[in-house]
């Protein structure tokens, strides 16, 4: 829309511009008009005064000066009709005292505005005066002085500005008219352009753009088209990717703790029990060893406790047997029972969680477990709130909401580049779901949207701030 409303103003400056080059044309016409017009009246009155001239000598006989030509012979009607509008003769035969004949204003126009006026004098300036001779041959005859009047002037040159900027105008406004309608016409293929593009950029790549006649327009719509095929084609490649990662991810999980347990669980299990037996073997005979006996199974028993905690972010086989539901009550109570914890984890589930897909049901574990996680070792709370939600409808989604009271800064959370963020964002991506995160009233409030439906998965967002 701005890019039209800047062509018709560039249009509409345009056309000013050209209707003050065809004002100042005009006036430049109109002055040199004037000019020409005073000349020819010159040119008509010597012409005319010389025959006068002449028929007085044929018919009087003499070459007396003062009786050449009479003064009132010459200012008559069909002298008048030889001088154009606007332009005043004067003229004296001999040593007589110039007489002068003006032909009438109103045959010239209007009076111009004053500022009209103003601006022409200051422009042209005052019309110089024709000096004329009678003839040639006789000098005494005297001259004929033409002069154009300076209201003359500008009532013609006012009249032919009314005119033709008059019809200038008229044909401007309507070429601007028909123009402004012609570039809308063309250029309205743009709108539905930029709405493609932004489907595009809020990843919905099954959108398309409709068929458009224009031949550039056309092209760049096909070439959005194939865009977001192409866009389209690639998401789903990298969510498949995605997802086969996490799946792969979380067997390595399986198998590092199996490991762990299987290995360094009977580890520290036959620590604790050779440490209790040096304990008891030393107690009397060598009270040092004893005491040395007991460190070694506190320290063994501080490792046991790491390892079980180790373990119980490694493992996800528990949500085969035990269920998603189960599995956060678990979380939470974990959290809960821990010792010197800074605040109390409130679990709220709605909905049907038991039929969840097994991959969906094992990314919002993870995903809870970093969000609790993050809300327990990085902020100040007093209580995290952790709601897992489905619709009711069997196509709807899921949605996976922690909010604490720590009063965190949700800007900054969402512009962190720590793995954990990234995690969860490339979990939720996976199923073409949504992340937000926004301030709540006293701290940070973190929403994860999974649909449920099979559809085509969405790139990874930027992160929606409150």
């Amino acid at each position: 829309m701005r890019l039209i409303v800047g062509l018709v103003l560039q249009l509409v400056g345009i056309t000013l511009i050209c209707l003050t080059l065809t004002a100042g044309w005009v006036m430049v016409d109109a002055h040199r008009a004037i000019e020409t017009e005073a000349a020819t009246s010159a040119e008509r009155v010597a012409h005319q005064l010389e025959n006068l001239y002449w028929q007085a000598i044929l018919w009087r006989g003499s070459m007396r000066r003062d009786n050449i030509l009479p003064v009132p012979d010459w200012e008559s009607l069909s002298t008048l009709k030889l001088v154009s509008p606007g332009v005043c003769v004067s003229y004296a035969p001999g040593d007589d005292e110039p007489q002068t004949l003006c032909s009438q204003l109103e045959g010239v126009g209007s009076a111009a505005p004053a500022w009209f006026a103003s601006a022409y004098e200051r422009v042209f300036g005052a019309h110089a005066p024709i000096i004329r001779p009678l003839t040639v041959r006789q000098p005494e005859t005297g001259a004929i002085l033409v002069r154009a009047d300076a209201g003359a002037a500008i009532r013609q040159a006012w009249r032919q500005i009314s005119i033709i900027v008059g019809v200038a105008a008229s044909m401007a406004v309507c070429i601007c008219l028909l123009a402004a309608v012609a570039i809308v016409h063309a250029l309205a293929p743009t709108q539905a352009i930029v709405c493609g593009l932004r489907q595009l950029e809020q990843g919905n790549y099954a959108s398309r753009l409709n068929a458009i006649t224009k031949s550039e327009f056309g092209l760049i719509a096909r070439a959005v088209n194939d865009l977001a095929e192409r866009l389209a084609r690639t998401t789903a490649e990298r969510a498949a990717l995605t997802k086969r990662l996490f799946e792969v991810q979380e067997e390595e999980r399986r198998a590092l703790a199996r490991d762990l347990h299987d290995e360094f669980g009977q580890c520290l299990t036959a620590t604790l029990a050779f440490a209790g037996s040096i304990e008891t073997a030393a107690a009397k005979s060598d009270p040092g060893v004893a005491e040395d006996a007991r460190s070694i199974g506190r320290v063994a028993k501080r490792m046991m406790t790491t390892l079980r905690d180790a373990l119980a972010r490694l493992r996800s086989q528990d949500l085969d047997e035990l269920g998603l539901e189960a599995c956060l009550v678990q979380l939470a109570a974990s959290w809960n029972a821990k010792a010197g914890r800074k605040a109390v984890i409130h679990l709220r589930l709605t909905g049907d969680l038991a039929d969840l897909p097994q991959t969906i049901s094992t990314s919002l574990y993870r995903i809870a477990q970093e969000c609790l996680t993050n809300a327990m070792r990085h902020g100040d709370s007093k209580n995290v709130y952790l709601r897992v939600e489905r619709a009711a409808a069997a196509d709807g989604l899921v949605a996976l909401t922690v909010e604490d009271d720590g009063g965190g800064d949700a800007s900054r959370l969402a512009a962190a580049s720590g793995h954990g963020i990234l995690g969860i964002r490339e979990r939720i991506a996976a199923f073409g779901g949504s992340l937000s995160i926004s301030d709540a009233t006293k701290g940070v409030r973190v929403v994860a949207r999974i649909p449920l439906i099979a559809v085509a998965p969405a790139p990874m967002k930027g992160l929606a701030l409150a």
